[in-house]
């Protein structure tokens, strides 16, 4: 009933900088929190950052002053702007959202696919 689809994964230089994005899309009624998950081989998935519908975003500490989440309410996508990369930010980055569909009042988590965010050194 609702997709979320993430882009703008790649390979990059240790200190440079790539944009994720995730775009929501079905039967969507709202949008409560979406956030950014990553997940390592051989490591457990760990949040990343998380936005409320309004409010201000939080990080985990390994990302803050590097990642801004940000979101376009109206497009139902949310951004991932990452600089200063470190290797040891590589990971598949997983968008998540807390979604409210059509004519429901109860809200379900969705996933998306990942995308592959390698950073060299």
């Amino acid at each position: 009933q609702v997709q979320l689809v993430e882009s703008g994964g790649g390979l990059v230089q240790a200190g440079g900088s790539l944009r994720l994005s995730c775009a929501a899309s079905g039967r969507i009624g709202s949008i409560n929190h979406m956030a950014w998950y990553r997940q390592a081989p051989g490591n457990e998935r760990e949040l990343v950052a998380t936005i409320p519908n309004t409010g201000s975003a939080s990080y985990a500490d390994f990302v803050k002053g590097r990642f801004t989440i940000s979101r376009d309410n109206a497009k139902n996508t949310v951004y991932l702007q990452m600089n200063s990369l470190k290797p040891e930010d590589t990971a598949n980055y997983y968008c998540n959202a807390g979604v409210r569909t059509l004519w429901s009042s109860i809200v379900l988590q969705y996933w998306g696919q990942g995308t592959q965010v390698t950073v060299s050194s």
